[in-house]
This record gives structure tokens, C-alpha cells and sequence, in this order.
């Protein structure tokens, strides 16, 4: 029986391999050297490991690229450590806290410190990454400690977390081989799954295809810990990183042999006999989770093959189609695939979307912002332990499929051969180009030449999700993208940024019309000002006259008459009088229209092709009211009564004889029979119109014209131009106080009003 990967001879890997003591340093960054070691705490007086192994970039790893910008970071990186004559060439795994603080702080200045702030990173350097969540929390405390102190002379503190780390690992605290050390990393899976989502799974596909991977990321510790949780996903593989700090290493492939026994209760032995984990790195690859540029060459040297590595700086970005095939910028969550060959094999298929699109929706369903790594319902779905369980499943059922796809290369013809339960081949369900892709792989080759052909027979080959596309996937993956796409933020911002812009409007809507109100109440304001001063001025000069036309014994002006109130007076006269004429006109108009009122009596009309205007004979259109004359007119030959009686208009002072008599005419313009309604211009004209302008034979042919506004004044003078001067000199002097005589009565509308001569002289 094997539980884990075993060498030629049957024994355990780790089990031949020497402990490792853990190792504390110091690394101070000097001013004009820059990162240096300053002391080692764990080793012989004297001795250094840096210049022992070689670790030159020992320094650099530690105070990484942009740790100043903050209080507190930590760095996680690989070292090579050559081969002993004890023991053969392996990797060793660091982490280091960095910390600054004010130099005006210190007890004791050395006088090498030079700059306004000390930086320092305590180091521990390890033989597996396994237990880096609990030693992560020590040496932090630790180093804060150190600090506090304001005296790096004294790192007696320093000294005995060693001792302790030292202690630890011979009880067996910090064994490597502790089956469950994995979920105790200090990373989280559930914000890897939260930030990427469906791309978690095309980032654990790359790995699978080992290219070249680059990672970029402002703060250093997530930097590393997204590294960390990625490849945790392949079970097994934390325990199984001695290979990783070199391309040149390659012992785990040298000491790994096929397992001869399974126990199926043991889920270590079940993933042994599985071939996890899928070695990524081995001979040609390398793993280094902060990569700092002087070990770019290591980068660039042919021998490399392919590499995960983290970086922090950004000169890298510049350069990402020379260093990666595949970027995943952490400050944006965005990943850009180089390689088109890659872009292609990574393409998830129906099933793979509908498996990940589960997972997200679990995490997603559960996420607690204060504490990222726990289910907010503190159950099983969701959590840490089950997406390391659903990957576990997903990579089993891969593999199965993987081997019986070959299977059925090899007697597909035979229909014996194939499984019956098994519908097709299976692994197209992961992809058919990632899958070609992954069989061109180191870790494929390695995994195939140490497993059963018939993995099929102890895993089921069929995916976890598999399955044509459904409508809900259609319905997952739309609101994944509607998720994607920010909506309901970008529908809040909008809407708040309507909001603040309505807002703005109406207050600036508000101020105008509050400051065309004002404006207008000055106005106002100004305007009856002005009225009262233009009010006592006229009332001064009036009276001032007043008094001077008294002294002069009235001067035509009896009792010195106001000359402003006679003028008001005079205005509000005229508008009364024209009052009365228009609403006597109007009561004369109906009257014509609704009883025929002024036409002739003979009730004989003829239509004769002699008139003029159509041959129409008419009669007066508004003169039943005046008096009626004597005389009667012949009709014209077209056939009107010579009988006919013609009433004629009389002029407003009949008595006058030298007043000019006017007549109206009673016919439209076209010869029309209807009857335009009775206005102030059109009584003008029909006081002026000729009598005889009808068209009968006793009327002058002579032409009358449209009265307008100035013959209507020039007549209205010829009217008054009659009165005497006497006259005029009685009327002005009671024009002070107008009495009822003056002001002609204005008829009440819709009253009956007999219009008699008298009453239309006594309202002229």
C-alpha cells in the first residue's frame, strides 16, 4: 500500500528526507548599499548562509520593490539550496515582514542612518510553505515587538522566536507531511473564486499547460498568497514543491514510482494511486512568488521552460510579451493571454462554465465582507473545505476521462472494449484542444508514466457537470454578465448623478425667478414713485396756475380752473361717449340681423342683371332707428318696384341744416347680400356714404371710399363745428364737475333700448 508518492525501493519520500531548522535574519536597507544582510539568528557564530548557498538576492526578496509605500508587508519567495553531502539540491521557501519607522524615534541613532526613516524585514526561511498562515501571525507580533523596542541593537526577541520555531519543529508542529496542513496556508479561496470567478478555472487549466505565467500586483503579500491559493487547488501539490526553486531540479520525478496497492477509505492513498498531484514543477520550471528584476535572467535563460512568478514592478508590464505567455494584473483583475495557441486551449467548454458557474453562485451567495474567508451562514456550502473538495472532484473526473480517452484510441473499433454506461467520449467535455494541449506537458508525462491505464474502473469518467447547454446555464451565464457589467452601480450612480443635477436645476431655477420677482417689484416700485413725484409736480404747477389765473380775474379760466383735472376729465368724457356709440352700434346690429330691422317693407326683391354689385336690390342695413325720409327712389330696370320705399339716414343734427347730410350704404363691398356687423369705422362710413350710393337712379354715380380713422376725426369735426364759442367757453367751465347731463347713459347690454331720434341726440 502506498499513501503517498514513493521512491524505487518502496520507502517514503519524506520520510529519507533531514529535517530542516527553520532560520531567522535580519535585512536592513541601507542608504548607500541598499538591501543587505544585517544578522543571522539559528546558524554558527561567523557563519553566513547567503554566501554559503549563494543567495545573493536573499535581500531583494525580502524588502520588496514599493514596500516603503506602506506600514507593514510581507514577501513570500523560493531559495535554491545547493546539494550537501548529506542531502541532495532542494528548495527552501522564505517569508519576511517588513517595517519602517521615523528615525527621530530611535534611542540610539547609529550614525549610518542617514535617512528621515529606518526600513527593516525580519526573515524565516523554511523547508515547505505549508505552515506560513501560522508563522505569518508570529512574525508579525514579533517583529512589531522589535519595533517597539526603538533599539535594533537589542534583538534578543529575535533570537528566541528562532529558538522557538526550532523547538516547534522537532515536536512535530511544523511537520510537512501533516495530511491537513493545506487549509492552514493563510490564503483564501473563497476570494480567489469571488475576485476571478469563472477564470479561476482558466488559470488552474494554465498551470496544468505550464506556460510561461506572470503575475503583476501593487501590494506583495496578495500578490503571493493568490500564487499560493491557485496552486493549492491540485491536492498534494504544497507538500511536493522541492523542485520548485530551480529548472535544473528535478528529484521528485527521479524518486517517484507507480503504486502497487489502493485503499479506497484513504483519501491519500486514493490521490497517490491517481498520480496527484500533477507535478508543474519540475525539470525546466520554476515557482517564485516574488520575482524580484535581478533574477530575470533566470527568466530569460533557455533552460527555463516555463514558470509561475509574481512581480511588483512595473517595468515588467512593459515587457510582458518577452517574460509571459499569460498575465494576470491584480490591480484590475484582468487577464491577458499572449499566446495564441493558449488563448485557443483555454476555452472553457459548456460543462466547465456550468461547474464554475455553480461554485461562484455558492461563494457569491455567502460572501460576508467583514470576514472574507467564513461563510456568512457558517455552513458547509461555500466555505474553504468545500472548494477544495469540489476541485478535487473535478481533477479526479479529468483524469478518468483523460484515460479512458486513450482507451478508446486504443480499441475504440472494438465494441466490446468500450464501457456501455458511458455515452461518447468524455473528455471532450473538458475541452478537446485543452486536452491535446495538456498531453504535450511535463507534469502529463510524468503523471502518465507512474498510473494505471484503467484509472476509469475507480472514478467514473463522466464530468461533474455534464450535460448539453440548458436554459439555465443560458440564464446563469446572462446574469453573470449583467453582473459583470456593473449595472446596478452604474443605474445608482446615474441616477444619483440625476439626482444632484435636478437639484441643482431647481435651486438655480428658484434663484431666477426669486430675482425677476424682486426685479419686477423694483420696477413696480420705481414706476409708482415716479407717478407720485410726476403727481405732486402737475399738482404743483396746477395750482400755481390756479392761483396765477385767480390774480388775473380767470383769464378766460372762471374761478381758476384746474387744468389737469380738466383734461382727465375730458379723456374720461371722450372714452364714455365712445362706450355708448359702440354699444349702441352692436344693439343696432343684432337687431338688423335678427328681425330684419331697416330693410324695405315692400317685401319685393328682385335680382336683376342691371345692378351693379350683382344686381341685388337692398335696402338700408342699419337706418330703421332714424328718420325715415320722404322721398322714394326708382329701382333700376332689372326688376325692382318703382314703388319701392327708400329709407334714408338722417344726419345726427337734423335741425342743422347747414350740416351735410350723409347717407350709409347698406351693400357689401361685393354686392353680397349678408351684412357685415356694425363697428365703429363701419358707422363712420355709413354716416358718410351718399344716399344715393345704392345704385338707384336718383343717386349721383359717384364712388364712396372706406371711411378711416382720420376722415372718421374729420367728420366728427364737421359735426361740432357748428357750436358757437359761447358754447364751447359754458362747456369748458363745467367741465370741472361733470354733471349727469354731460356724460351720455351707456345701455345695459341685452336691454331693449328704443333708439329714437331723440335718444340718439341726446347721447351725441
Amino acid at each position: 500500500m502506498a499513501t503517498s508518492p514513493t521512491s524505487a525501493n518502496g520507502a517514503a519520500d519524506t520520510g529519507r528526507k533531514p529535517a530542516f531548522t527553520p532560520l531567522v535574519c535580519v535585512v536592513d536597507f541601507h542608504h548607500a548599499r541598499g538591501p543587505e544582510v544585517e544578522k543571522w539568528f539559528g546558524v554558527p557564530e561567523g557563519s553566513d548562509p547567503a554566501a554559503e548557498y549563494d543567495w545573493a538576492l536573499l535581500p531583494f526578496m525580502a524588502l520588496s520593490d514599493g514596500a516603503h509605500a506602506s506600514t507593514e508587508d510581507f514577501s513570500y519567495f523560493t531559495l535554491l539550496r545547493p546539494a550537501l553531502p548529506d542531502a541532495p539540491a532542494t528548495s527552501l521557501f522564505g517569508i519576511s515582514c517588513t517595517r519602517q519607522m521615523d528615525a527621530s524615534q530611535l534611542l540610539v541613532r547609529p550614525a549610518d542612518v542617514t535617512r528621515s526613516t529606518v526600513q527593516k524585514a525580519v526573515v524565516v526561511i523554511a523547508d515547505s510553505p505549508q505552515y506560513f498562515g501560522i508563522l505569518r501571525e508570529s512574525l508579525s507580533v514579533v517583529t512589531k515587538a522589535w519595533f517597539a523596542q526603538r533599539e535594533f541593537g537589542d534583538t534578543e526577541i529575535l533570537r528566541r522566536f528562532q529558538e522557538s520555531l526550532a523547538e516547534e519543529r522537532e515536536r512535530g508542529s511544523l511537520n510537512r507531511d501533516e495530511e491537513d496542513r493545506d487549509q492552514y496556508l493563510g490564503m483564501s479561496l473563497r476570494e480567489l473564486v469571488h475576485e476571478f470567478r469563472w477564470q479561476t478555472l482558466v488559470l488552474l487549466k494554465c498551470c496544468l499547460l505550464q506556460p510561461k505565467m506572470l503575475f503583476f500586483g501593487s501590494r506583495c503579500e496578495r500578490l503571493c498568497m493568490i500564487q499560493f491559493s491557485l496552486i493549492s487547488l491540485i491536492p498534494g501539490l504544497l507538500r511536493n514543491l522541492q523542485d520548485s526553486a530551480g529548472p535544473e531540479l528535478n528529484n521528485y520525478e527521479k524518486k517517484l514510482s507507480r503504486p502497487t496497492s489502493l485503499r479506497t477509505s484513504d483519501r491519500n492513498s486514493l490521490l497517490a494511486y491517481m498520480g496527484l498531484p500533477l507535478q508543474i514543477f519540475g525539470k525546466g520550471s520554476l515557482f517564485g512568488p516574488y520575482t524580484p528584476l535581478q533574477q530575470l535572467d533566470v527568466l530569460a535563460d533557455f533552460g527555463t521552460k516555463s514558470y509561475i512568478v509574481g512581480s511588483t514592478n512595473s517595468l515588467l508590464l512593459q515587457q510582458k510579451d518577452r517574460y509571459s505567455d499569460i498575465l494576470i494584473n491584480l490591480d484590475d483583475n484582468t487577464i491577458n493571454i499572449t499566446s495564441p495557441s493558449l488563448r485557443q486551449a483555454l476555452q472553457l467548454s459548456v460543462a466547465d462554465r456550468r461547474w464554475i458557474d455553480f461554485i461562484t453562485q455558492e461563494v457569491n451567495n455567502t460572501w460576508d465582507e467583514a470576514n472574507p474567508g467564513r461563510p456568512k451562514t457558517m455552513g458547509y456550502g461555500g466555505s474553504e473545505e468545500f472548494i477544495r473538495l469540489q476541485f478535487e472532484e473535478y481533477l479526479l473526473s479529468l483524469i478518468s476521462s483523460v484515460k479512458y480517452h486513450n482507451y478508446l484510441l486504443k480499441h475504440g473499433n472494438n465494441p466490446k472494449m468500450v464501457l456501455p454506461h458511458i455515452d461518447g467520449d468524455p473528455s471532450a467535455e473538458f475541452g478537446p484542444e485543452w486536452v491535446e494541449a495538456w498531453s504535450r506537458t511535463e507534469n502529463y508525462r510524468i503523471w502518465d508514466s507512474v498510473t494505471e491505464p484503467n484509472l476509469f474502473d475507480i472514478v467514473e469518467p463522466r464530468h461533474p457537470c455534464a450535460g448539453g447547454l440548458t436554459l439555465d446555464d443560458v440564464q446563469r451565464r446572462f446574469a453573470q454578465q449583467v453582473q459583470d457589467l456593473h449595472l446596478d452601480e452604474r443605474f445608482a450612480q446615474g441616477k444619483e448623478v440625476l439626482g444632484r443635477n435636478l437639484a441643482a436645476g431647481r435651486e438655480k431655477a428658484s434663484t431666477i425667478f426669486n430675482k425677476l420677482y424682486a426685479d419686477m417689484e423694483a420696477l413696480r416700485e420705481a414706476q409708482r414713485r415716479r407717478a407720485e413725484e410726476a403727481k405732486q409736480l402737475h399738482g404743483s404747477a396746477s395750482s400755481g396756475m390756479g392761483e396765477k389765473n385767480g390774480g388775473n380775474g380767470g383769464a378766460g379760466f372762471p374761478g381758476g380752473v384746474d387744468l389737469t383735472k380738466a383734461q382727465q376729465t375730458m379723456h374720461s368724457v371722450s372714452v364714455k361717449a365712445g362706450a355708448y356709440m359702440n354699444s349702441w352700434a352692436a344693439w343696432a346690429g343684432e337687431k338688423r340681423k335678427a328681425a330684419g330691422w331697416g330693410r324695405t317693407h315692400s317685401g319685393a326683391s328682385s335680382t336683376g342683371s342691371g345692378n351693379g354689385n350683382g344686381g341685388t336690390s337692398r335696402g338700408g342695413g342699419w337706418g330703421s332707428g332714424w328718420v325715415k325720409s320722404s322721398r322714394s327712389r326708382n329701382s333700376e330696370a332689372s326688376g325692382s318696384d318703382a314703388g319701392t320705399e327708400r329709407e334714408l339716414p338722417m344726419t345726427p343734427v337734423a335741425s342743422q341744416a347747414s350740416g351735410p347730410r350723409f347717407s350709409s350704404s347698406s351693400a357689401n363691398a361685393d354686392g353680397g347680400g349678408s351684412h357685415r356687423p356694425l363697428t365703429q369705422d363701419s358707422f363712420g362710413e355709413s354716416l358718410l356714404d351718399d344716399a344715393g350710393s345704392d345704385g338707384s337712379p336718383a343717386s349721383s354715380p359717384r364712388k364712396v371710399r372706406p371711411m378711416s380713422g382720420e376722415s372718421y376725426t374729420a367728420a366728427d369735426q364737421l359735426l361740432t363745428r357748428d357750436r358757437t364759442e359761447a358754447e364751447r367757453e359754458r362747456e369748458v367751465a363745467r367741465i370741472g364737475e361733470p354733471s349727469k347731463e354731460n356724460v351720455p347713459p351707456t345701455p345695459e347690454p341685452g336691454r331693449d333700448t328704443d333708439a329714437s331720434d331723440e335718444g340718439l341726440k341726446h347721447g351725441l
